[in-house]
């Protein structure tokens, strides 16, 4: 049975197999941008003719192996199933019954005491169960060794670069001449870096009507010298064999957009590259309209960008792909930047100061909580890219006149509800939130201690504060409490003076309003608000910390959870002022110098 199956010829190999190369006559040429570099020599080490699988086997030929290894393909395995021997069989089924685990411990030793042998042992030991005979002699094939794994892992990438290949020809049209052995007369093979080829049989007369490249390569000249047919051309070190097929089977289609519909971005890109190299206009043109119209996703538009800019094809098309991730301003918009004398260093902070302004006119509340958010992360992200630079692409003059324009509004707000008018009352708990979100902005970018200075001046503000309900004023000391918690975290650094003048200003306003606060702003950190505050009072000389802490004690006596306890800064203060002062004044530690050595 064994004799007869070895007798049988190997399969033959259908046409969609790639025919060897003839490297008698061949060169080698690689496009400028895909690495490598152009030769004519042929390789010695491979063979002159390799033999056509219709051809009959050469005279002492004891196998057909040698015949088959030639192709680009292996052939198939043969249809027959081998024998294997008993032995075999048993450890194989007991592989699969999972008794055999690779991941479990090393068995325990043989116990020849045991009545019963397991099955591991029958197996283990099958030589002293079953007698060998002379025509059942066989022996388990020993596993690969690691040097040799890395030729199969070659040949399965090579047949996986083929199946991709074969599929890629096999999606061609009908009458579609893109590898096609009978009429075709150049033999080009493609070798990628790490060694992979494949060999497409092409026309002349289509790589030299659509690239520049083919064109000068495969000139009249050259044609003529090449006698036989087909001329062998190779390009080496391809970055992605696959890729480049693609590439040529576009020049043998009449809609090349329409085909490009099917791939995605990360192809096109590398089929534009491909072109570019080759100088496949067309291809490039198409590539460059597919980018245009596709949608992307937000991680490629770094690689779009890197790769035209790269490629440098801005008298190709590019400059329209390129306007979908770099911002380009309008004319009005110019026009506008110079009438203003250039008020705006861009229109990234033209956009950004438009966005800002429409959250601080929102009407919507839950809205406008979520735009601030955005807006918020947004300026965040900007001043980060652009190195941490304070400010960022906004500047703090945009920043502070947004400010001012809000202080404006609640002061016009405040006095309107101070004589009566109780119509746009709403209106201060919407100015000093806005506020309180700009001080934010301010404080993270360390610019907002003009924010402070400006906010300790605003007295006439302050006098009408007892005037205006308190539902609809406790915004107001938010803003405060937001300048305590910057001053006692060192956020905030500015003068004795503007701390003094901030506490003489807001802080019995913040005293009146904090029982408001703490019911009706939900997420209070009444913590972090009462710490900033005695963190704030401690930075003045302790004169002034005796005035406003005394007061202070006075005051949450007799208000209790409505006033906020800063105890911590009285004990402090405490301490400050008469523990160490009456106590034994420390001698200080005299520095003594032991020994004087003396350079020689």
């Amino acid at each position: 049975m064994a004799a007869s199956s070895r007798s049988r010829p190997l399969p033959k190999l259908s046409p969609s197999h790639l025919v060897p190369l003839d490297l008698s006559t061949s060169w080698c040429c690689t496009p400028h941008g895909l690495g490598g570099h152009a030769h004519s020599h042929s390789h010695p080490s491979s063979p002159a003719r390799a033999a056509d699988p219709m051809d009959p086997p050469p005279a002492g030929s004891s196998s057909s192996s040698a015949s088959a290894s030639a192709y680009a393909t292996p052939p198939p395995p043969p249809s027959y199933a081998p024998s294997y021997p008993s032995s075999y069989t048993k450890f194989n089924s007991a592989l699969n019954a999972g008794l055999l685990n690779p991941m479990s411990p090393p068995p325990l030793p043989l116990d020849k005491t045991r009545s019963s042998p397991t099955l591991f042992d029958m197996m283990a030991n099958e030589q002293d169960y079953h007698p060998r005979t002379a025509a059942g002699v066989h022996s388990i094939p020993a596993p690969p060794q690691p040097h040799q794994l890395q030729p199969a892992r070659s040949m399965d990438r090579q047949m996986l670069l083929q199946d991709r290949i074969a599929d890629l020809i096999g999606s061609c049209s009908p009458g579609n001449q893109f590898n096609d052995a009978d009429s075709s007369d150049v033999r080009l093979t493609l070798t990628s870096k790490d060694g992979l080829s494949v060999t497409l049989c092409v026309h002349r007369h289509i790589l030299v009507a659509h690239s520049r490249f083919f064109a000068a390569k495969l000139s009249d000249r050259w044609s003529k010298q090449q006698r036989t047919l087909p001329h062998i051309v190779e390009i080496s070190d391809c970055d992605d064999v696959e890729v480049y097929a693609e590439t040529l089977r576009l020049m043998y289609c009449k809609d090349l957009r329409r085909r490009l519909m099917r791939e995605d971005v990360n192809k096109v890109l590398g089929i534009l590259k491909v072109s570019a190299a080759i100088v496949f206009d067309a291809g490039v043109l198409s590539c460059l309209e597919y980018l245009e119209a596709a949608p992307w996703a937000e991680d490629d538009d770094e690689k779009v960008a890197a790769l035209l800019t790269q490629l440098h094809l801005e008298n190709s098309g590019a400059g329209e792909v390129l306007k979908r991730v770099s911002l380009e301003l309008a004319p009005s918009a110019l026009v506008e930047e110079a009438e203003v004398g250039g008020s705006c260093s861009g229109g990234g902070e033209e956009v950004l100061l438009r966005l800002l302004q429409v959250v601080l006119e929102g009407k919507d509340e839950k809205a406008r909580r979520e735009m601030k958010g955005l807006v918020s992360k947004m300026l965040r992200e900007n001043s980060t890219s652009r190195g941490g630079a304070i400010g960022g692409d906004l500047r703090k003059e945009s920043l502070y006149s947004a400010c001012n324009g809000c202080l404006s509004l609640l002061r016009e707000q405040f006095v309107r509800a101070a004589g009566g008018d109780q119509s746009e009352v709403s209106q201060i708990a919407r100015q000093a939130d806005n506020l309180h979100w700009m001080l934010d902005i301010l404080v993270e970018r360390q610019i907002a201690e003009e924010f402070l200075r400006t906010w300790a001046m605003q007295t006439e503000l302050a006098e009408m504060h007892r005037k205006v309900p308190a539902i609809h004023r406790y915004e107001v000391s938010r803003v405060t409490a937001r300048l305590f918690v910057g001053v006692g975290k060192g956020q905030i650094l500015v003068s004795k003076e503007a701390r003094c003048q901030l506490l003489s200003t807001w802080l019995e306003p913040f005293y009146e309003d904090f029982g408001w606060m703490r019911r009706a702003c939900k997420g209070l950190d009444r913590h972090l608000i009462e710490d900033g505050l005695a963190n704030t009072i401690l930075t003045l000389p302790l004169a002034t910390q005796q005035e406003i802490l005394l007061a202070w004690f006075n005051r949450f006596l007799n208000s209790g959870e409505d006033c906020p306890n800063i105890q911590r800064g009285f004990e402090v203060w405490w301490r400050r002022a008469f523990w160490k002062r009456n106590a034994e004044p420390e001698q200080p530690t005299r520095l003594r110098i032991t020994a004087i050595c003396e350079n020689s």
